[in-house]
């Protein structure tokens, strides 16, 4: 009895050690993915080089965990969304007022950019990099649809509620993500990228645009 107990007391067997190195080996995985996308591109994010940035031998490793290289941007995708919402939620959340959380959103992007300088700019990389039927297409856009569309619902809900003035809350978010990509865009080429800065002018500039004029 005594040996069965304390055989009762090993930790996790080696179905679950698996389970747990697999987990942490994707995830390094897909870290070292978004780091070669946003440095070299889409396009000449190899296996090989993701493999080199991940600190592994060969590109086998990645071929285990991934089914290809759609399957490992579909995993990039939904790790870019975890971290952003993550970490933009509750700064958005955290003010009263639908001004307040609109430049909520637009500053936490830039915010986030000085957190993973790499996130941002290998989503847009893979948004514009990826054909239109891959999964992981799909899969952004269906995601970046969802926070467009609750966004623009509450655009209309501070219109509703009288702190945002008239115009088509389609076109004003349409237009501001399409202003966030460009800057994300941009700053992957330029080193003294000021995203800090840049977000304030463009939440200020918003906030012109959206306001309730008298």
């Amino acid at each position: 009895m005594r040996a069965k107990s304390s055989g009762n007391k090993q930790g996790p067997g080696p179905a679950a050690d698996r389970t747990f190195i697999e987990a942490a080996r994707r995830a390094q995985i897909v870290d070292a993915a978004i780091e070669v996308i946003a440095e070299v591109g889409y396009a000449k994010a190899s296996f090989t080089r993701i493999a080199r940035q991940a600190g592994l031998s060969s590109t086998g490793m990645i071929s285990y965990h991934f089914a290809g290289k759609d399957d490992l941007m579909r995993e990039v995708v939904a790790e870019v969304m975890r971290v952003a919402d993550a970490y933009m939620r509750p700064r958005i959340e955290a003010h009263a007022t639908a001004p307040e959380r609109l430049r909520a959103h637009i500053e936490s992007n830039f915010a986030l950019m000085n957190e993973h300088p790499k996130h941002l700019p290998a989503i847009v990389e893979v948004l514009t990099g990826t054909r239109g039927e891959s999964s992981s297409a799909r899969e952004f856009t269906a995601a970046t649809d969802t926070m467009m569309n609750s966004l623009v619902e509450a655009v209309r809900r501070g219109q509703e509620a009288g702190e945002f003035g008239e115009f088509d809350p389609v076109t004003m978010v349409y237009a501001l993500r399409g202003a966030i990509d460009a800057l994300v865009a941009r700053a992957t080429h330029d080193p003294d990228f000021d995203a800090a800065a840049h977000g304030r002018q463009l939440a200020d500039l918003f906030d012109r645009a959206t306001r309730r004029t008298p």
